[in-house]
């Protein structure tokens, strides 16, 4: 089976649930969608052994014109994200089956969810940039449709604008530093980009690409200071925020870094960046989930954590290019490889628990939930069992990738870039964020489930979810289990995911539970009993985060400026679009003629009137016919006499086209100006009358003027570029090929629908879209109208 098909099988699949879920009444869509990803698990799996030997490399041509092709790179870092995008997206398709009602709208719920899958794959398999590109605005619009997927909510709406507006603005600036390597290499694979890594460095615009790419990365991955987007998107059913935030969406920026560190780690721009904004933001986020009473918004702040520690192991890895740190390297790059297969594990699973807790009590808030141990206790075993291995308590998964964190961050305070002062503050913010991410885990069993004073009052009785509906959790939370006790049955994978990184042959030590009594063990220790003394008397401290000022706040400032970008642009378009007609059309012509007379006055052109052709007596009619009928508009009082004149004006011009032997043309402008004519009167029939308003004479001399210069210039760009011909013209090419090509034999006909088909496409799609708005509006307009007549009845 094409690699290619099973990258591309969600999006193709996504036509699908729109039609099951309007005719298949019986069985819930999310059983067919389960198919895909199913599918895509068992293929995956199938190539591990391949992928551990050598990387899969195809190339699959779609523009080669432009170099946007299909070329797919599946090596040991793409087949880890791959496994975790499909596996986890079955399991979320199953969980989603059992809470999603078949009355929601599953049709459009999951063709979003495939569009995202594909979306992902085609992000982590992509060995081109463009394609790389073109995927990753995809995941931006995918899952703005899926946040907003409740947008009768208007916290979902906001939540999925607020996503849209950051990651593209990332997307944007990936864009930048992606055309600036193109620019650089020549060309847009990746694995040649990384081939000619030598003349990327030594090219004056290599940081600005670093900090595009940075940028675009930080945006996707929610860090500091552009992580105010993931919280505010958990308004998206809980499936979405298990799928998206856990293991797909988020890790797309770990996964650009990642990809690009071989080519950028040699910039201290890079290495500081990542490292400094990954702990700070780990740091701030574990702070801020502690003071969360939403459950979802607990584990936003988490994820946005966790995905500062990723960002800062790349980062940390990354020194050893300076220095040749092979233990620094393959500790801190392994352990975020690492990382993220833990981290999906357990937060995948616990969003899930979440989205149980809230479908079986009614309640997401933790002052209204109180000692559910008793009355849902296969949910709060499996709760248990994640937040111990998020807040890195052994002997679990989560604690043997943090250990190989805290070792990572320790020993990158001996590398020679790392001074005193750097080192301290990165030490602070490693042993502060730990121990808030030891407190803001257990604070949720605590507060949840643990029986205290407060009484329970959830909108619903608490029970327990039903077998099936904990499945996906479950099976969640014994691979976390299988991780932590066998953790080494994963080396070879983490081992060629981490080679991927940096084409580096470094063999991997035994991944152990146990490596002595050493400083990360001893931080480990203090992290946990000063977490627990911390949460004992939270009640004590917690008041703390009241003194930060409300103004200060990141979400403030977003609110702020959108507010004003949004009136700025109602105060542009007040002005210059809806002024009048007349306005708009009168400050397009003033641009068209300040611009071309600099140009003209800049440059040094010529004009040759002896290759002019001599204007003829019945051209000259023609030419006057035209003058006249346009004065005659200006001066028409009736629209219909406006329609006529206007209907002369086409004729005539179609009439020059007969005279200079161009007989299609001719013809399409008669077939034009005839249907144009007819559209006029029908609308025009229709309309309220309305005559001219009297106008004052500078207003009507200023319009002459600018339609007179107007009119001036064009003729001199024609005959400027008629008179400096710098290239042969092109109906040469298309005279030798018209046939050949496109084995036609009307020329105009083929340039049209096949030398420039895009260009007919488009047309035909405004055509489209204006027949859309028009039937819209008359549907709007009957709408009304029966709902008033309802109203009077």
């Amino acid at each position: 089976m094409s690699i290619l098909l099973i990258v591309l099988l969600p999006l193709i699949a996504s036509l699908l649930p729109g039609i099951l879920s309007k005719y298949v009444k019986g069985i819930h869509t999310g059983y067919f969608v389960l198919i895909v990803p199913v599918i895509a698990s068992f293929y995956f799996i199938s190539l591990i052994q391949s992928v551990l030997s050598a990387p899969i490399i195809k190339h699959y041509s779609w523009m080669p014109s432009i170099g946007l092709n299909f070329d797919i790179r599946l090596d040991g870092l793409a087949l880890l994200f791959t496994l975790l995008i499909s596996i986890i997206g079955s399991l979320v398709v199953f969980y989603s089956i059992h809470y999603l009602h078949k009355d929601e709208a599953l049709g459009r719920f999951y063709t979003y969810l495939l569009l995202f899958m594909g979306a992902m794959f085609g992000v982590v398999t992509s060995n081109n940039v463009l394609s790389l590109y073109l995927f990753w605005e995809l995941t931006s619009i995918s899952s703005f449709l899926l946040i907003s997927f409740w947008y009768h909510k208007q916290k979902s709406t906001d939540g999925a604008l607020k996503s849209m507006l950051i990651t593209v603005f990332g997307g944007l600036m990936m864009l930048g530093g992606l055309s600036i390597l193109i620019g650089i290499t020549g060309t847009p694979v990746i694995s040649e980009i990384m081939a000619q890594a030598t003349k990327v460095h030594a090219h004056p615009l290599f940081t600005l690409a670093v900090v595009l790419i940075l940028l675009a990365a930080f945006t996707k991955s929610a860090q500091f200071p552009f992580h105010i987007w993931l919280p505010d998107a958990m308004e998206a059913p809980t499936p979405v925020s298990a799928y998206l935030h856990s293991a797909t969406m988020v890790k797309a920026g770990i996964y650009l870094i990642a990809r690009f560190t071989p080519l950028f780690a040699v910039s201290n721009v890079w290495t500081y960046a990542i490292v400094i904004v990954g702990l700070f933001t780990m740091c701030f986020a574990s702070i801020k989930a502690v003071n969360q009473i939403d459950l979802k918004g607990i584990l936003a702040f988490s994820t946005v954590s966790q995905l500062g520690l990723i960002m800062s192991l790349l980062g940390i890895g990354s020194l050893s290019f300076k220095a040749g740190h092979e233990t620094l390297y393959y500790i801190a790059v392994t352990a975020a490889v690492f990382h993220i297969l833990n981290h999906a594990s357990f937060k995948g699973a616990l969003f899930m628990l979440v989205g149980i807790i809230d479908h079986e009590t009614g309640t997401r808030n933790i002052h209204k939930l109180n000692g559910l141990m008793f009355i849902m206790p296969i949910t709060f075993t499996l709760t248990t069992l994640g937040v111990l291995s998020m807040a890195g308590v052994p002997p679990f998964n989560g604690f043997i990738s943090k250990e190989m964190f805290l070792e990572s961050v320790l020993l990158s305070t001996e590398h020679p870039m790392i001074n005193t002062i750097v080192s301290g503050f990165i030490l602070t913010l490693m042993f502060v964020g730990s121990l808030f991410t030891f407190i803001y885990s257990l604070k949720i069993i605590k507060d949840v489930f643990i029986p205290n004073n407060i009484k329970n009052n959830s909108e619903k009785k608490p029970h327990e979810a039903p077998v099936l509906f904990l499945l996906s959790p479950i099976i969640l939370i014994c691979v976390m289990l299988f991780i932590s006790v066998f953790p080494d049955m994963f080396r070879p994978l983490l081992q060629s995911a981490t080679s991927a990184i940096v084409s580096n042959n470094i063999t991997l030590n035994h991944i152990h539970h146990f490596h002595g009594v050493n400083t990360p063990l001893i931080v480990t220790i203090a992290i946990i009993v000063i977490g627990s003394a911390l949460l004992y008397f939270i009640s004590k401290w917690q008041n703390v985060y009241q003194l930060w000022p409300e103004q200060l706040k990141l979400n403030n400032l977003y609110n702020f400026a959108l507010d004003q970008s949004q009136k700025l642009s109602f105060e542009i378009n007040r002005r210059l679009v809806y002024h009048s007609i007349r306005f708009s059309i009168a400050s397009i012509f003033s641009t068209l003629l300040i611009i071309t007379v600099y140009v003209f006055l800049k440059t040094d052109l010529s004009i040759y009137f002896e290759s002019i052709a001599n204007i003829r007596l019945y051209e000259l009619i023609l030419i006057l016919i035209i003058v006249i009928a346009t004065i005659m508009i200006l001066k028409a009082q009736s629209r219909l006499f406006s329609i006529i004149m206007l209907s002369a004006i086409g004729y005539s011009i179609a009439l020059l086209f007969v005279f200079f032997k161009a007989p299609d043309l001719a013809l399409t402008q008669l077939s034009i100006e005839t249907i144009s004519t007819a559209l006029f009167l029908m609308c025009f029939y229709h309309m309220p009358k309305k005559y001219r308003h009297a106008e004052e004479k500078k207003f009507k001399f200023t319009n002459v003027l600018i339609a007179l210069s107007t009119g001036v210039i064009v003729s001199l760009i024609a005959l400027v570029s008629y008179s400096n011909k710098h290239f042969t013209s092109i109906s040469e090419y298309y005279i030798k090929n018209v046939y050949d090509l496109a084995a036609g034999k009307n020329m105009v006909n083929v340039i049209l629908v096949d030398f420039r088909g895009f260009d007919t496409l488009f047309e035909s799609s405004v055509l489209a879209i204006a027949g859309i708005g028009i039937y819209t509006l008359i549907r709007l307009r009957k709408t009304r109208g029966e709902q008033n007549e309802e109203t009077t009845r």
